[in-house]
């Protein structure tokens, strides 16, 4: 690796810089190089702070907390879980583009701040592209349309024929404007016609306990949520959002089952760290990462937050953050949404 650099350094420098000026990069290249590598080969020295751009006690922080325990046991140095909410994520989330690129400082991302938050802020201080990069998945959390018993509302044939016969519309609540929820109730409205009229909550638990009360006929929340109020006939499930039926609610059909081909729309988290951090530190920690999603009790305790573990690479983590950058940005244009 040595000998690279300095052939590299010879035959580009050579030519522009004064003998004296070379020996000395030669020299400072000899001296540095073997630190540099040998601390990324000891890495991590010291404790690892992982920045959550939410509040304690969501299913958000609870996963990352959960990963932080298991990561600190394989990394044998501590990860330190950081909170830092506000603005929707965006506080948190900006701390860890501007911080140093040495694999001390990472992010739990949510896709709700990096895919959709950059199509619903103007003025947003990150890149997500730019800024960041991909360390790995941790999983996607399945999403559900429920309903008030009392509305007689059991599959999605009713509430799109139900909405449409209704002038001023069926209210769904959701956790708030801009998050996963309340663009796939946009993506539904857009793909079979239903009038659909959203009702932001400051938070997911006061969107169901207004449904469970009837103050509403329709919640779009996170299965973990809901599965309880399921479970006990308290409310009545219309879809679930993924691919295939969740383990946790396996009855619950999809909505791709109901009739909306493609109509997969999960909430993802995941970790990522400042752009330019060394692709070894990246692959070490996407090599753990993977290694802790595989061990059958963080899968155990992952399903029971109704997240379904992703282990997988930085790359194809990559790539489907620019696909839902893409995807979101389509329908939240086309629905005018926006947050300032």
């Amino acid at each position: 690796m040595r000998v690279n650099l300095l052939v590299a350094i010879f035959f580009k420098c050579n030519s522009f810089l004064k003998p004296l000026q070379l020996i000395s990069l030669i020299c400072g290249a000899i001296i540095w190089t073997p630190v540099l590598v040998q601390a990324q080969q000891i890495y991590p020295s010291k404790p690892i702070r992982l920045v959550v751009p939410f509040t304690p006690g969501g299913v958000t922080d609870t996963s990352g907390r959960l990963i932080a325990e298991f990561l600190s046991k394989r990394l044998g140095q501590q990860v330190i879980v950081d909170n830092r909410p506000g603005a929707s994520g965006n506080i948190g989330t900006q701390q860890v583009a501007l911080a140093e690129p040495d694999g001390y400082t990472l992010l739990l991302a949510f896709d709700g701040t990096m895919v959709i938050n950059p199509h619903l802020f103007e003025r947003i201080p990150f890149n997500t592209l730019r800024d960041f990069s991909s360390v790995g998945k941790i999983g996607d959390a399945v999403l559900i349309l429920v309903a008030y018993p009392g509305t007689q509302l059991k599959t999605l044939k009713d509430v799109v024929e139900t909405s449409k016969q209704t002038s001023q519309g069926l209210a769904y609540g959701t956790s708030g404007t801009g998050g996963t929820p309340h663009i796939a109730g946009e993506i539904l409205k857009y793909r079979t016609g239903a009038n659909l009229v959203h009702i932001p909550y400051k938070g997911g638990g006061q969107a169901l306990t207004d449904v469970l009360g009837g103050n509403i006929p329709l919640v779009y929340t996170a299965i973990a949520g809901a599965v309880q109020y399921v479970k006990t006939a308290k409310l009545v499930p219309i879809a679930v959002s993924s691919a295939q039926r969740s383990k946790s609610l396996p009855d619950v059909p999809t909505f791709i089952e109901g009739g909306l081909s493609d109509f997969e729309i999960n909430s993802w988290v995941g970790i990522m760290a400042p752009m330019k951090t060394p692709k070894p530190i990246i692959d070490k920690l996407n090599a753990e990462l993977n290694f802790v999603l595989n061990d059958p009790e963080v899968k155990e305790r992952l399903s029971t937050l109704g997240i379904m573990p992703t282990p997988q690479s930085p790359e194809k983590f990559n790539d489907q953050i620019r696909r839902d950058l893409e995807r979101y940005g389509t329908i939240i244009k086309t629905s005018g949404i926006r947050m300032d």
